[in-house]
């Protein structure tokens, strides 16, 4: 008789494997935090470990949002005004107001302040079925401000059950106090990466490649200090115009390069060969009124994988809704119901290089996301509402 923790019955699966892998009238079994069994509950062997009936809900792997900003001081909704007067994205950031607005206000927050403004974003993710989350720094933009980042980021992990995964994004802006030496503070950010890893609180280096912020070489310096390390990263890619980033990101073996709403085929095509994942932010193309879009199909003709995430910021994408960017991205992108849900299963754990989780399958960590639904589809369909009935992390209700 196989030794259980605890089984599910009674729910239909989405294991995520083979597109969504649905396996109606299910069971899921548990064993020391990784999944032990799963399969058509007919097929369920004896055992004696304690039964949660799901009453016919859904479970799909937790849910992964694996591009935000979720730690920051403040917020821009007197930006968002302009913007709906005339003002571009772009505009606004020159004149000193983007970024470097949420900069002035992180930097005057201490580390409990910051935790206790994202608590509250955090929340209503997790409240969706969200188990892991990626958070970025990147409004500090010097060493001290950027460490608060991080351990604020760490510190969510403690607070909440979810796993948080931490990108050093100090390549996010120059600060005002290096204008016209921008160079120079790229350089400085490559010199923050090891003494910030050497504390545990970096898990990718991520860089912001674009007019606006910092060139392919800049960035390529920020990378090499990264890959010293043995730190992997991620980029924000070819948002605004063509700089060659989705190219870049996949020289440097990235995990992931997003937006892309520029990006080229080829340079698509060479993420696809260095297993770079696409991660697509439909909330920015929205809220910025983006009339680009990613080139889905050829996202889709050279094979790579699609990851969707919330980008939750305060200036471009203030989402607060991983399910909300589901529709988003199937209504904006037309991605398929099954693009959609792996973007924010499987392909988004690869977008932060965990392979332990975004599948039901056995041997994979036993993060879990019920859903009162009659079909995976209704995810993606509904505008507004939350489904989700229960949230498990390595096997533990939460």
């Amino acid at each position: 008789m196989p030794e259980f923790d605890r089984v599910w019955v009674n729910a239909h699966l989405c294991t995520m494997q083979d597109g969504l892998g649905v396996v109606r009238d299910g069971a899921l079994a548990v064993r020391d935090g990784r999944i032990a069994w799963i399969g058509p509950r007919a097929a369920l062997p004896a055992h004696d470990a304690p039964v949660t009936d799901c009453g016919g809900a859904w479970i799909l792997p937790g849910l992964v949002d694996c591009h935000t900003h979720l730690v920051f001081g403040g917020n821009r909704a007197g930006e968002f005004e302009r913007r709906l007067a005339g003002a571009t994205y772009e505009e606004i950031a020159r004149e000193g107001g983007g970024i470097l607005s949420t900069v002035r206000a992180t930097r005057a927050a201490d580390e409990d302040a910051l935790l206790a403004a994202a608590l509250p974003r955090l929340d209503g993710l997790l409240a969706e079925g969200v188990t892991t989350i990626e958070v970025k720094s990147g409004y500090g933009l010097e060493f001290e401000a950027e460490r608060r980042m991080l351990r604020a980021a760490r510190a969510l992990a403690a607070e909440r059950a979810v796993s948080v995964q931490a990108s050093f994004l100090g390549a996010h802006a120059v600060p005002p106090e290096f204008r016209g030496r921008q160079g120079e503070y790229a350089a400085l950010v490559a010199g923050m990466i090891a003494p910030l890893a050497a504390e545990g609180l970096v898990d990718a280096v991520d860089a912001f490649c674009e007019r606006i912020a910092f060139t392919p070489d800049e960035t390529a310096a920020v990378f090499e200090a990264a890959r010293a390390q043995g730190l992997p990263v991620k980029l924000h890619a070819d948002q605004l115009s063509d700089l060659g980033g989705a190219a870049l990101a996949a020289r440097f073996g990235a995990l992931s390069a997003d937006h892309l709403e520029h990006a080229s085929a080829a340079g698509l095509a060479a993420m696809a060969a260095a297993g770079t994942v696409a991660v697509l932010l439909p909330g920015a193309t929205y809220f910025i009124r983006e009339e680009r879009h990613p080139d889905i199909a050829a996202m889709r003709a050279a094979g790579l994988r699609m990851a969707v995430a919330t980008d939750m910021n305060p200036g471009s994408s203030p989402a607060r809704s991983l399910l909300l960017m589901l529709n988003m991205a199937c209504t904006l992108y037309r991605l398929t119901v099954e693009e959609a849900l792996l973007g924010v299963t499987r392909h988004a754990a690869a977008a932060l290089g965990l392979e332990d989780r975004g599948m039901l399958a056995p041997g994979m960590r036993c993060d879990l996301a019920l859903y009162r639904i009659e079909a995976p589809a209704e995810l993606c369909y509904w505008l507004g509402g939350n489904p989700c009935v229960g949230r498990v992390v390595a096997g533990r209700d939460a």
